[in-house]
Formats: structure tokens, sequence, C-alpha cells
């Protein structure tokens, strides 16, 4: 009789113990994938209606948020309204003049526009309720040396961040075909040198394919630096192509994102479209960032 009670509690502590390690390893396996939201930018919404119309589209198919331009022809209030409605968060804004009025620029006056549109997007992004403000900082070209480039954004950069702090919206760095910043030294080089949390990294993890350095390395150097990231397709051979079927290594990226704590936005950035395009642009997410 007690052997066949020992027999038995031995088999229930086993199994117990055994139910216990598996449940520890699903939730290990859990904790080490991120915890990402779904988002597009506004432009790719491209269907006819009011914007509460574009967000309950998105909203339909799976998507928690989105960007938008600034300066641009949204108008703000009802952006706001359709966000409260819907649910769907504006998370950030994008500096849509930084390519025309470059902080970069040799012309002061340039550079000026330049910055009153970066501190626009900072008011923007707090009237939206978003936390970070999409900026490329400048272009080099034949006007403009690495050097010059760095100095001059720098400069501008600065005259924004006592703004930025004020609000509570970050600067965000992206990295783009500008001739400046290919590799993830630079990046954190830059982002470090204004030494505050308001200044951050955007990363475009098919941008920097281009570069030879792999994203999810750009992630592991970026680390607690990176604010948010997008996305699009990028193939060595192909140049631009659909999500999933370009040169991002997918696992790599994901395992990057788990490893440097990032939880938050994983933004598209592709054509869009209508329904049918959304619905392709959200399964291609799905299945890249394993949601």
């Amino acid at each position: 009789m007690t052997t066949s009670i020992d027999r038995r509690t031995f088999l229930q502590s086993t199994l117990a113990t055994t139910a216990a390690l598996a449940a520890g390893g699903a939730r290990a396996a859990e904790e080490k994938k991120p915890k990402l939201k779904k988002a597009v930018k506004y432009g790719m919404i491209r269907i006819k209606g009011s914007i509460q119309d574009k967000f309950e589209l998105i909203k339909s198919l799976g998507f928690q948020g989105v960007e938008v331009d600034s300066p641009s022809g949204i108008n703000k209030e009802e952006a706001v309204k359709a966000r409260d409605k819907t649910g769907i968060l504006i998370h950030g804004v994008i500096d849509s003049v930084h390519w025309k009025d470059t902080l970069s620029s040799p012309d002061e006056k340039v550079r000026a526009k330049g910055l009153a549109a970066l501190k626009g997007a900072l008011d923007d992004a707090k009237f939206y309720g978003a936390d970070t403000a999409l900026l490329v900082p400048g272009v080099v070209n034949k006007e403009v040396t690495y050097e010059q480039c760095w100095q001059r954004s720098s400069a501008e950069i600065r005259k924004a961040i006592p703004q930025a702090e004020k609000l509570g919206v970050k600067i965000a760095i992206e990295v783009v075909w500008n001739n400046f910043i290919t590799k993830p030294e630079q990046l954190v080089e830059y982002v470090d040198q204004f030494k505050t949390p308001s200044v951050g990294a955007y990363f475009d993890c098919s941008n920097m394919i281009k570069y030879g350095v792999k994203p999810g390395d750009w992630i592991r150097k970026l680390g607690k630096r990176m604010l948010k990231f997008d996305f699009k397709g990028y193939s060595k051979s192909k140049q631009w192509v659909r999500i999933g079927e370009g040169d991002e290594d997918w696992p790599d990226i994901l395992k990057a994102l788990a490893e440097v704590g990032y939880h938050g936005w994983a933004t598209a950035e592709v054509s869009g479209g209508g329904p049918k395009e959304l619905k392709d642009v959200a399964e291609r997410m799905n299945k890249v960032l394993e949601l």
C-alpha cells in the first residue's frame, strides 16, 4: 500500500514538474519575442472618405496606429476626433519638409525654415498625442560635405531640444539614402552627442540593407536609443519589393528587438492602397513580425 502511494505521489510530482518546466519554457519563449504594434503611414490609406473612415478601415485590418505628416493637409481637430472614436493612435509625426528645407543647407535662411518646420512637427506631435517627430537631419551632396552636414544639422537640432523636452516629444533621427549616417556607429555617435533622451533613433530596417550591415546588428548597437522602426522590402538584386520578399533577416531582427527590450511600434512604409492592398500589407506584416 505504501509503495503504491509513493509511486502515485512520485508520478504526480513528476507530471507537475514537467508541466511547470513546459510552462516556464513557453513563458521564456514568449518573453524573447518583442511586443509590437502594427501601424501604417497615413498616406498609405488611399480611399475616399473622412479621416474616421480611413481609421475604421485600418482598424478592421488589425492596425493599431498611424504616423502623419507635419505640415500636411490633414484637419488636425478631425484627426484627433477620429483617433478618440476609433482607438487608432497617432503614434508619431513626420517632418515633411526635411528634404526640402534641410538643416544641413549652406543657406542660413533655409536652415531657419527647416528648424521652424521641426518645431512645428513637435507642436503637432503634442497635439495628436504622439511621442516622436521623425527627422531626416540633413543631406550630403556636392554642396555639403559629411562634416558640414553633421555640424549644421546638430546645431539646429540643439535649438529645438528645449521645446522637445518641454512637450515630452522625442526627435527621432531616421536613416535614409541621404549619404549621411550609413553605419550604426555613426548613428550612435550622432544621437549620443546631444546628451538627452529627447533625441533618439528611428531605424528603417530596409533602407540600411544597401550598406552591408545586417538590420539586426544595427538594432543591437542602437539599443535603447531606438525609439521606433519602419520597413518596406528591399532586395539587393531587385531593389524595392513587397514586405517579406526582400533581404531582411526577420528572425534575426525580431531576436535583436527582444535583446534590446524594444516593445513598440512597427510601421509599414509602402505604397498602400484600398482595402485589398492594405489587407495584403497587414498579412505580410503579421507573417514577418510573427504576430
